[in-house]
């Protein structure tokens, strides 16, 4: 079994992400399963060192750290949760191809956006549900007993 240390792991075409970026450890699952689950650290803890990666370009990394979210820690790390599977081997390569694939959507540009201008019938929808909210608060103020 190759370790995550001795491998580089490759995103797309040209886009590889250096084994010293990476590192794994192996935690016990949780959820059902026994006495497998409660003895055998099969669950995988894969981190990439996202600020110390020199390979992928600023851009790419801002907008891997905006998709990450939650799984983005404090020291700059992206940290993927693996324990889908019941052996070891099997979370390693989930935990692989789910960064890769977070990497993948990062590498995709954002389209530009074009700017448009609102039509004459959506300002008449937006004016009309403004007459009718504030003729519904006018009747609401009516009476004041």
């Amino acid at each position: 079994m190759a370790s995550v240390a001795d491998m580089d792991l490759e995103v797309a075409p040209g886009v590889t992400i250096p084994a010293a970026d990476l590192s794994e450890s192996f935690v016990r699952a949780s959820g059902p399963g026994g006495q497998n689950v409660n003895k055998v650290a099969t669950a995988v803890q894969l981190r990439f060192q996202l600020s110390e990666n020199r390979t992928l370009a600023e851009d790419v990394k801002q907008r891997l750290a905006r998709l990450a979210g939650s799984r983005l820690t404090l020291a700059g790390e992206i940290l993927i949760q693996a324990d889908r599977f019941r052996t070891q081997e099997r979370n390693r390569l989930d935990a692989l191809e789910r960064l890769a694939a977070l990497v993948r959507k990062a590498l995709e540009r954002p389209k530009p956006r074009k700017a448009t201008r609102p039509t004459k019938a959506s300002k008449e929808r937006r004016l009309a549900a403004k007459k009718q909210r504030g003729a519904i608060k006018r009747m609401r103020s009516g009476s004041d007993d």
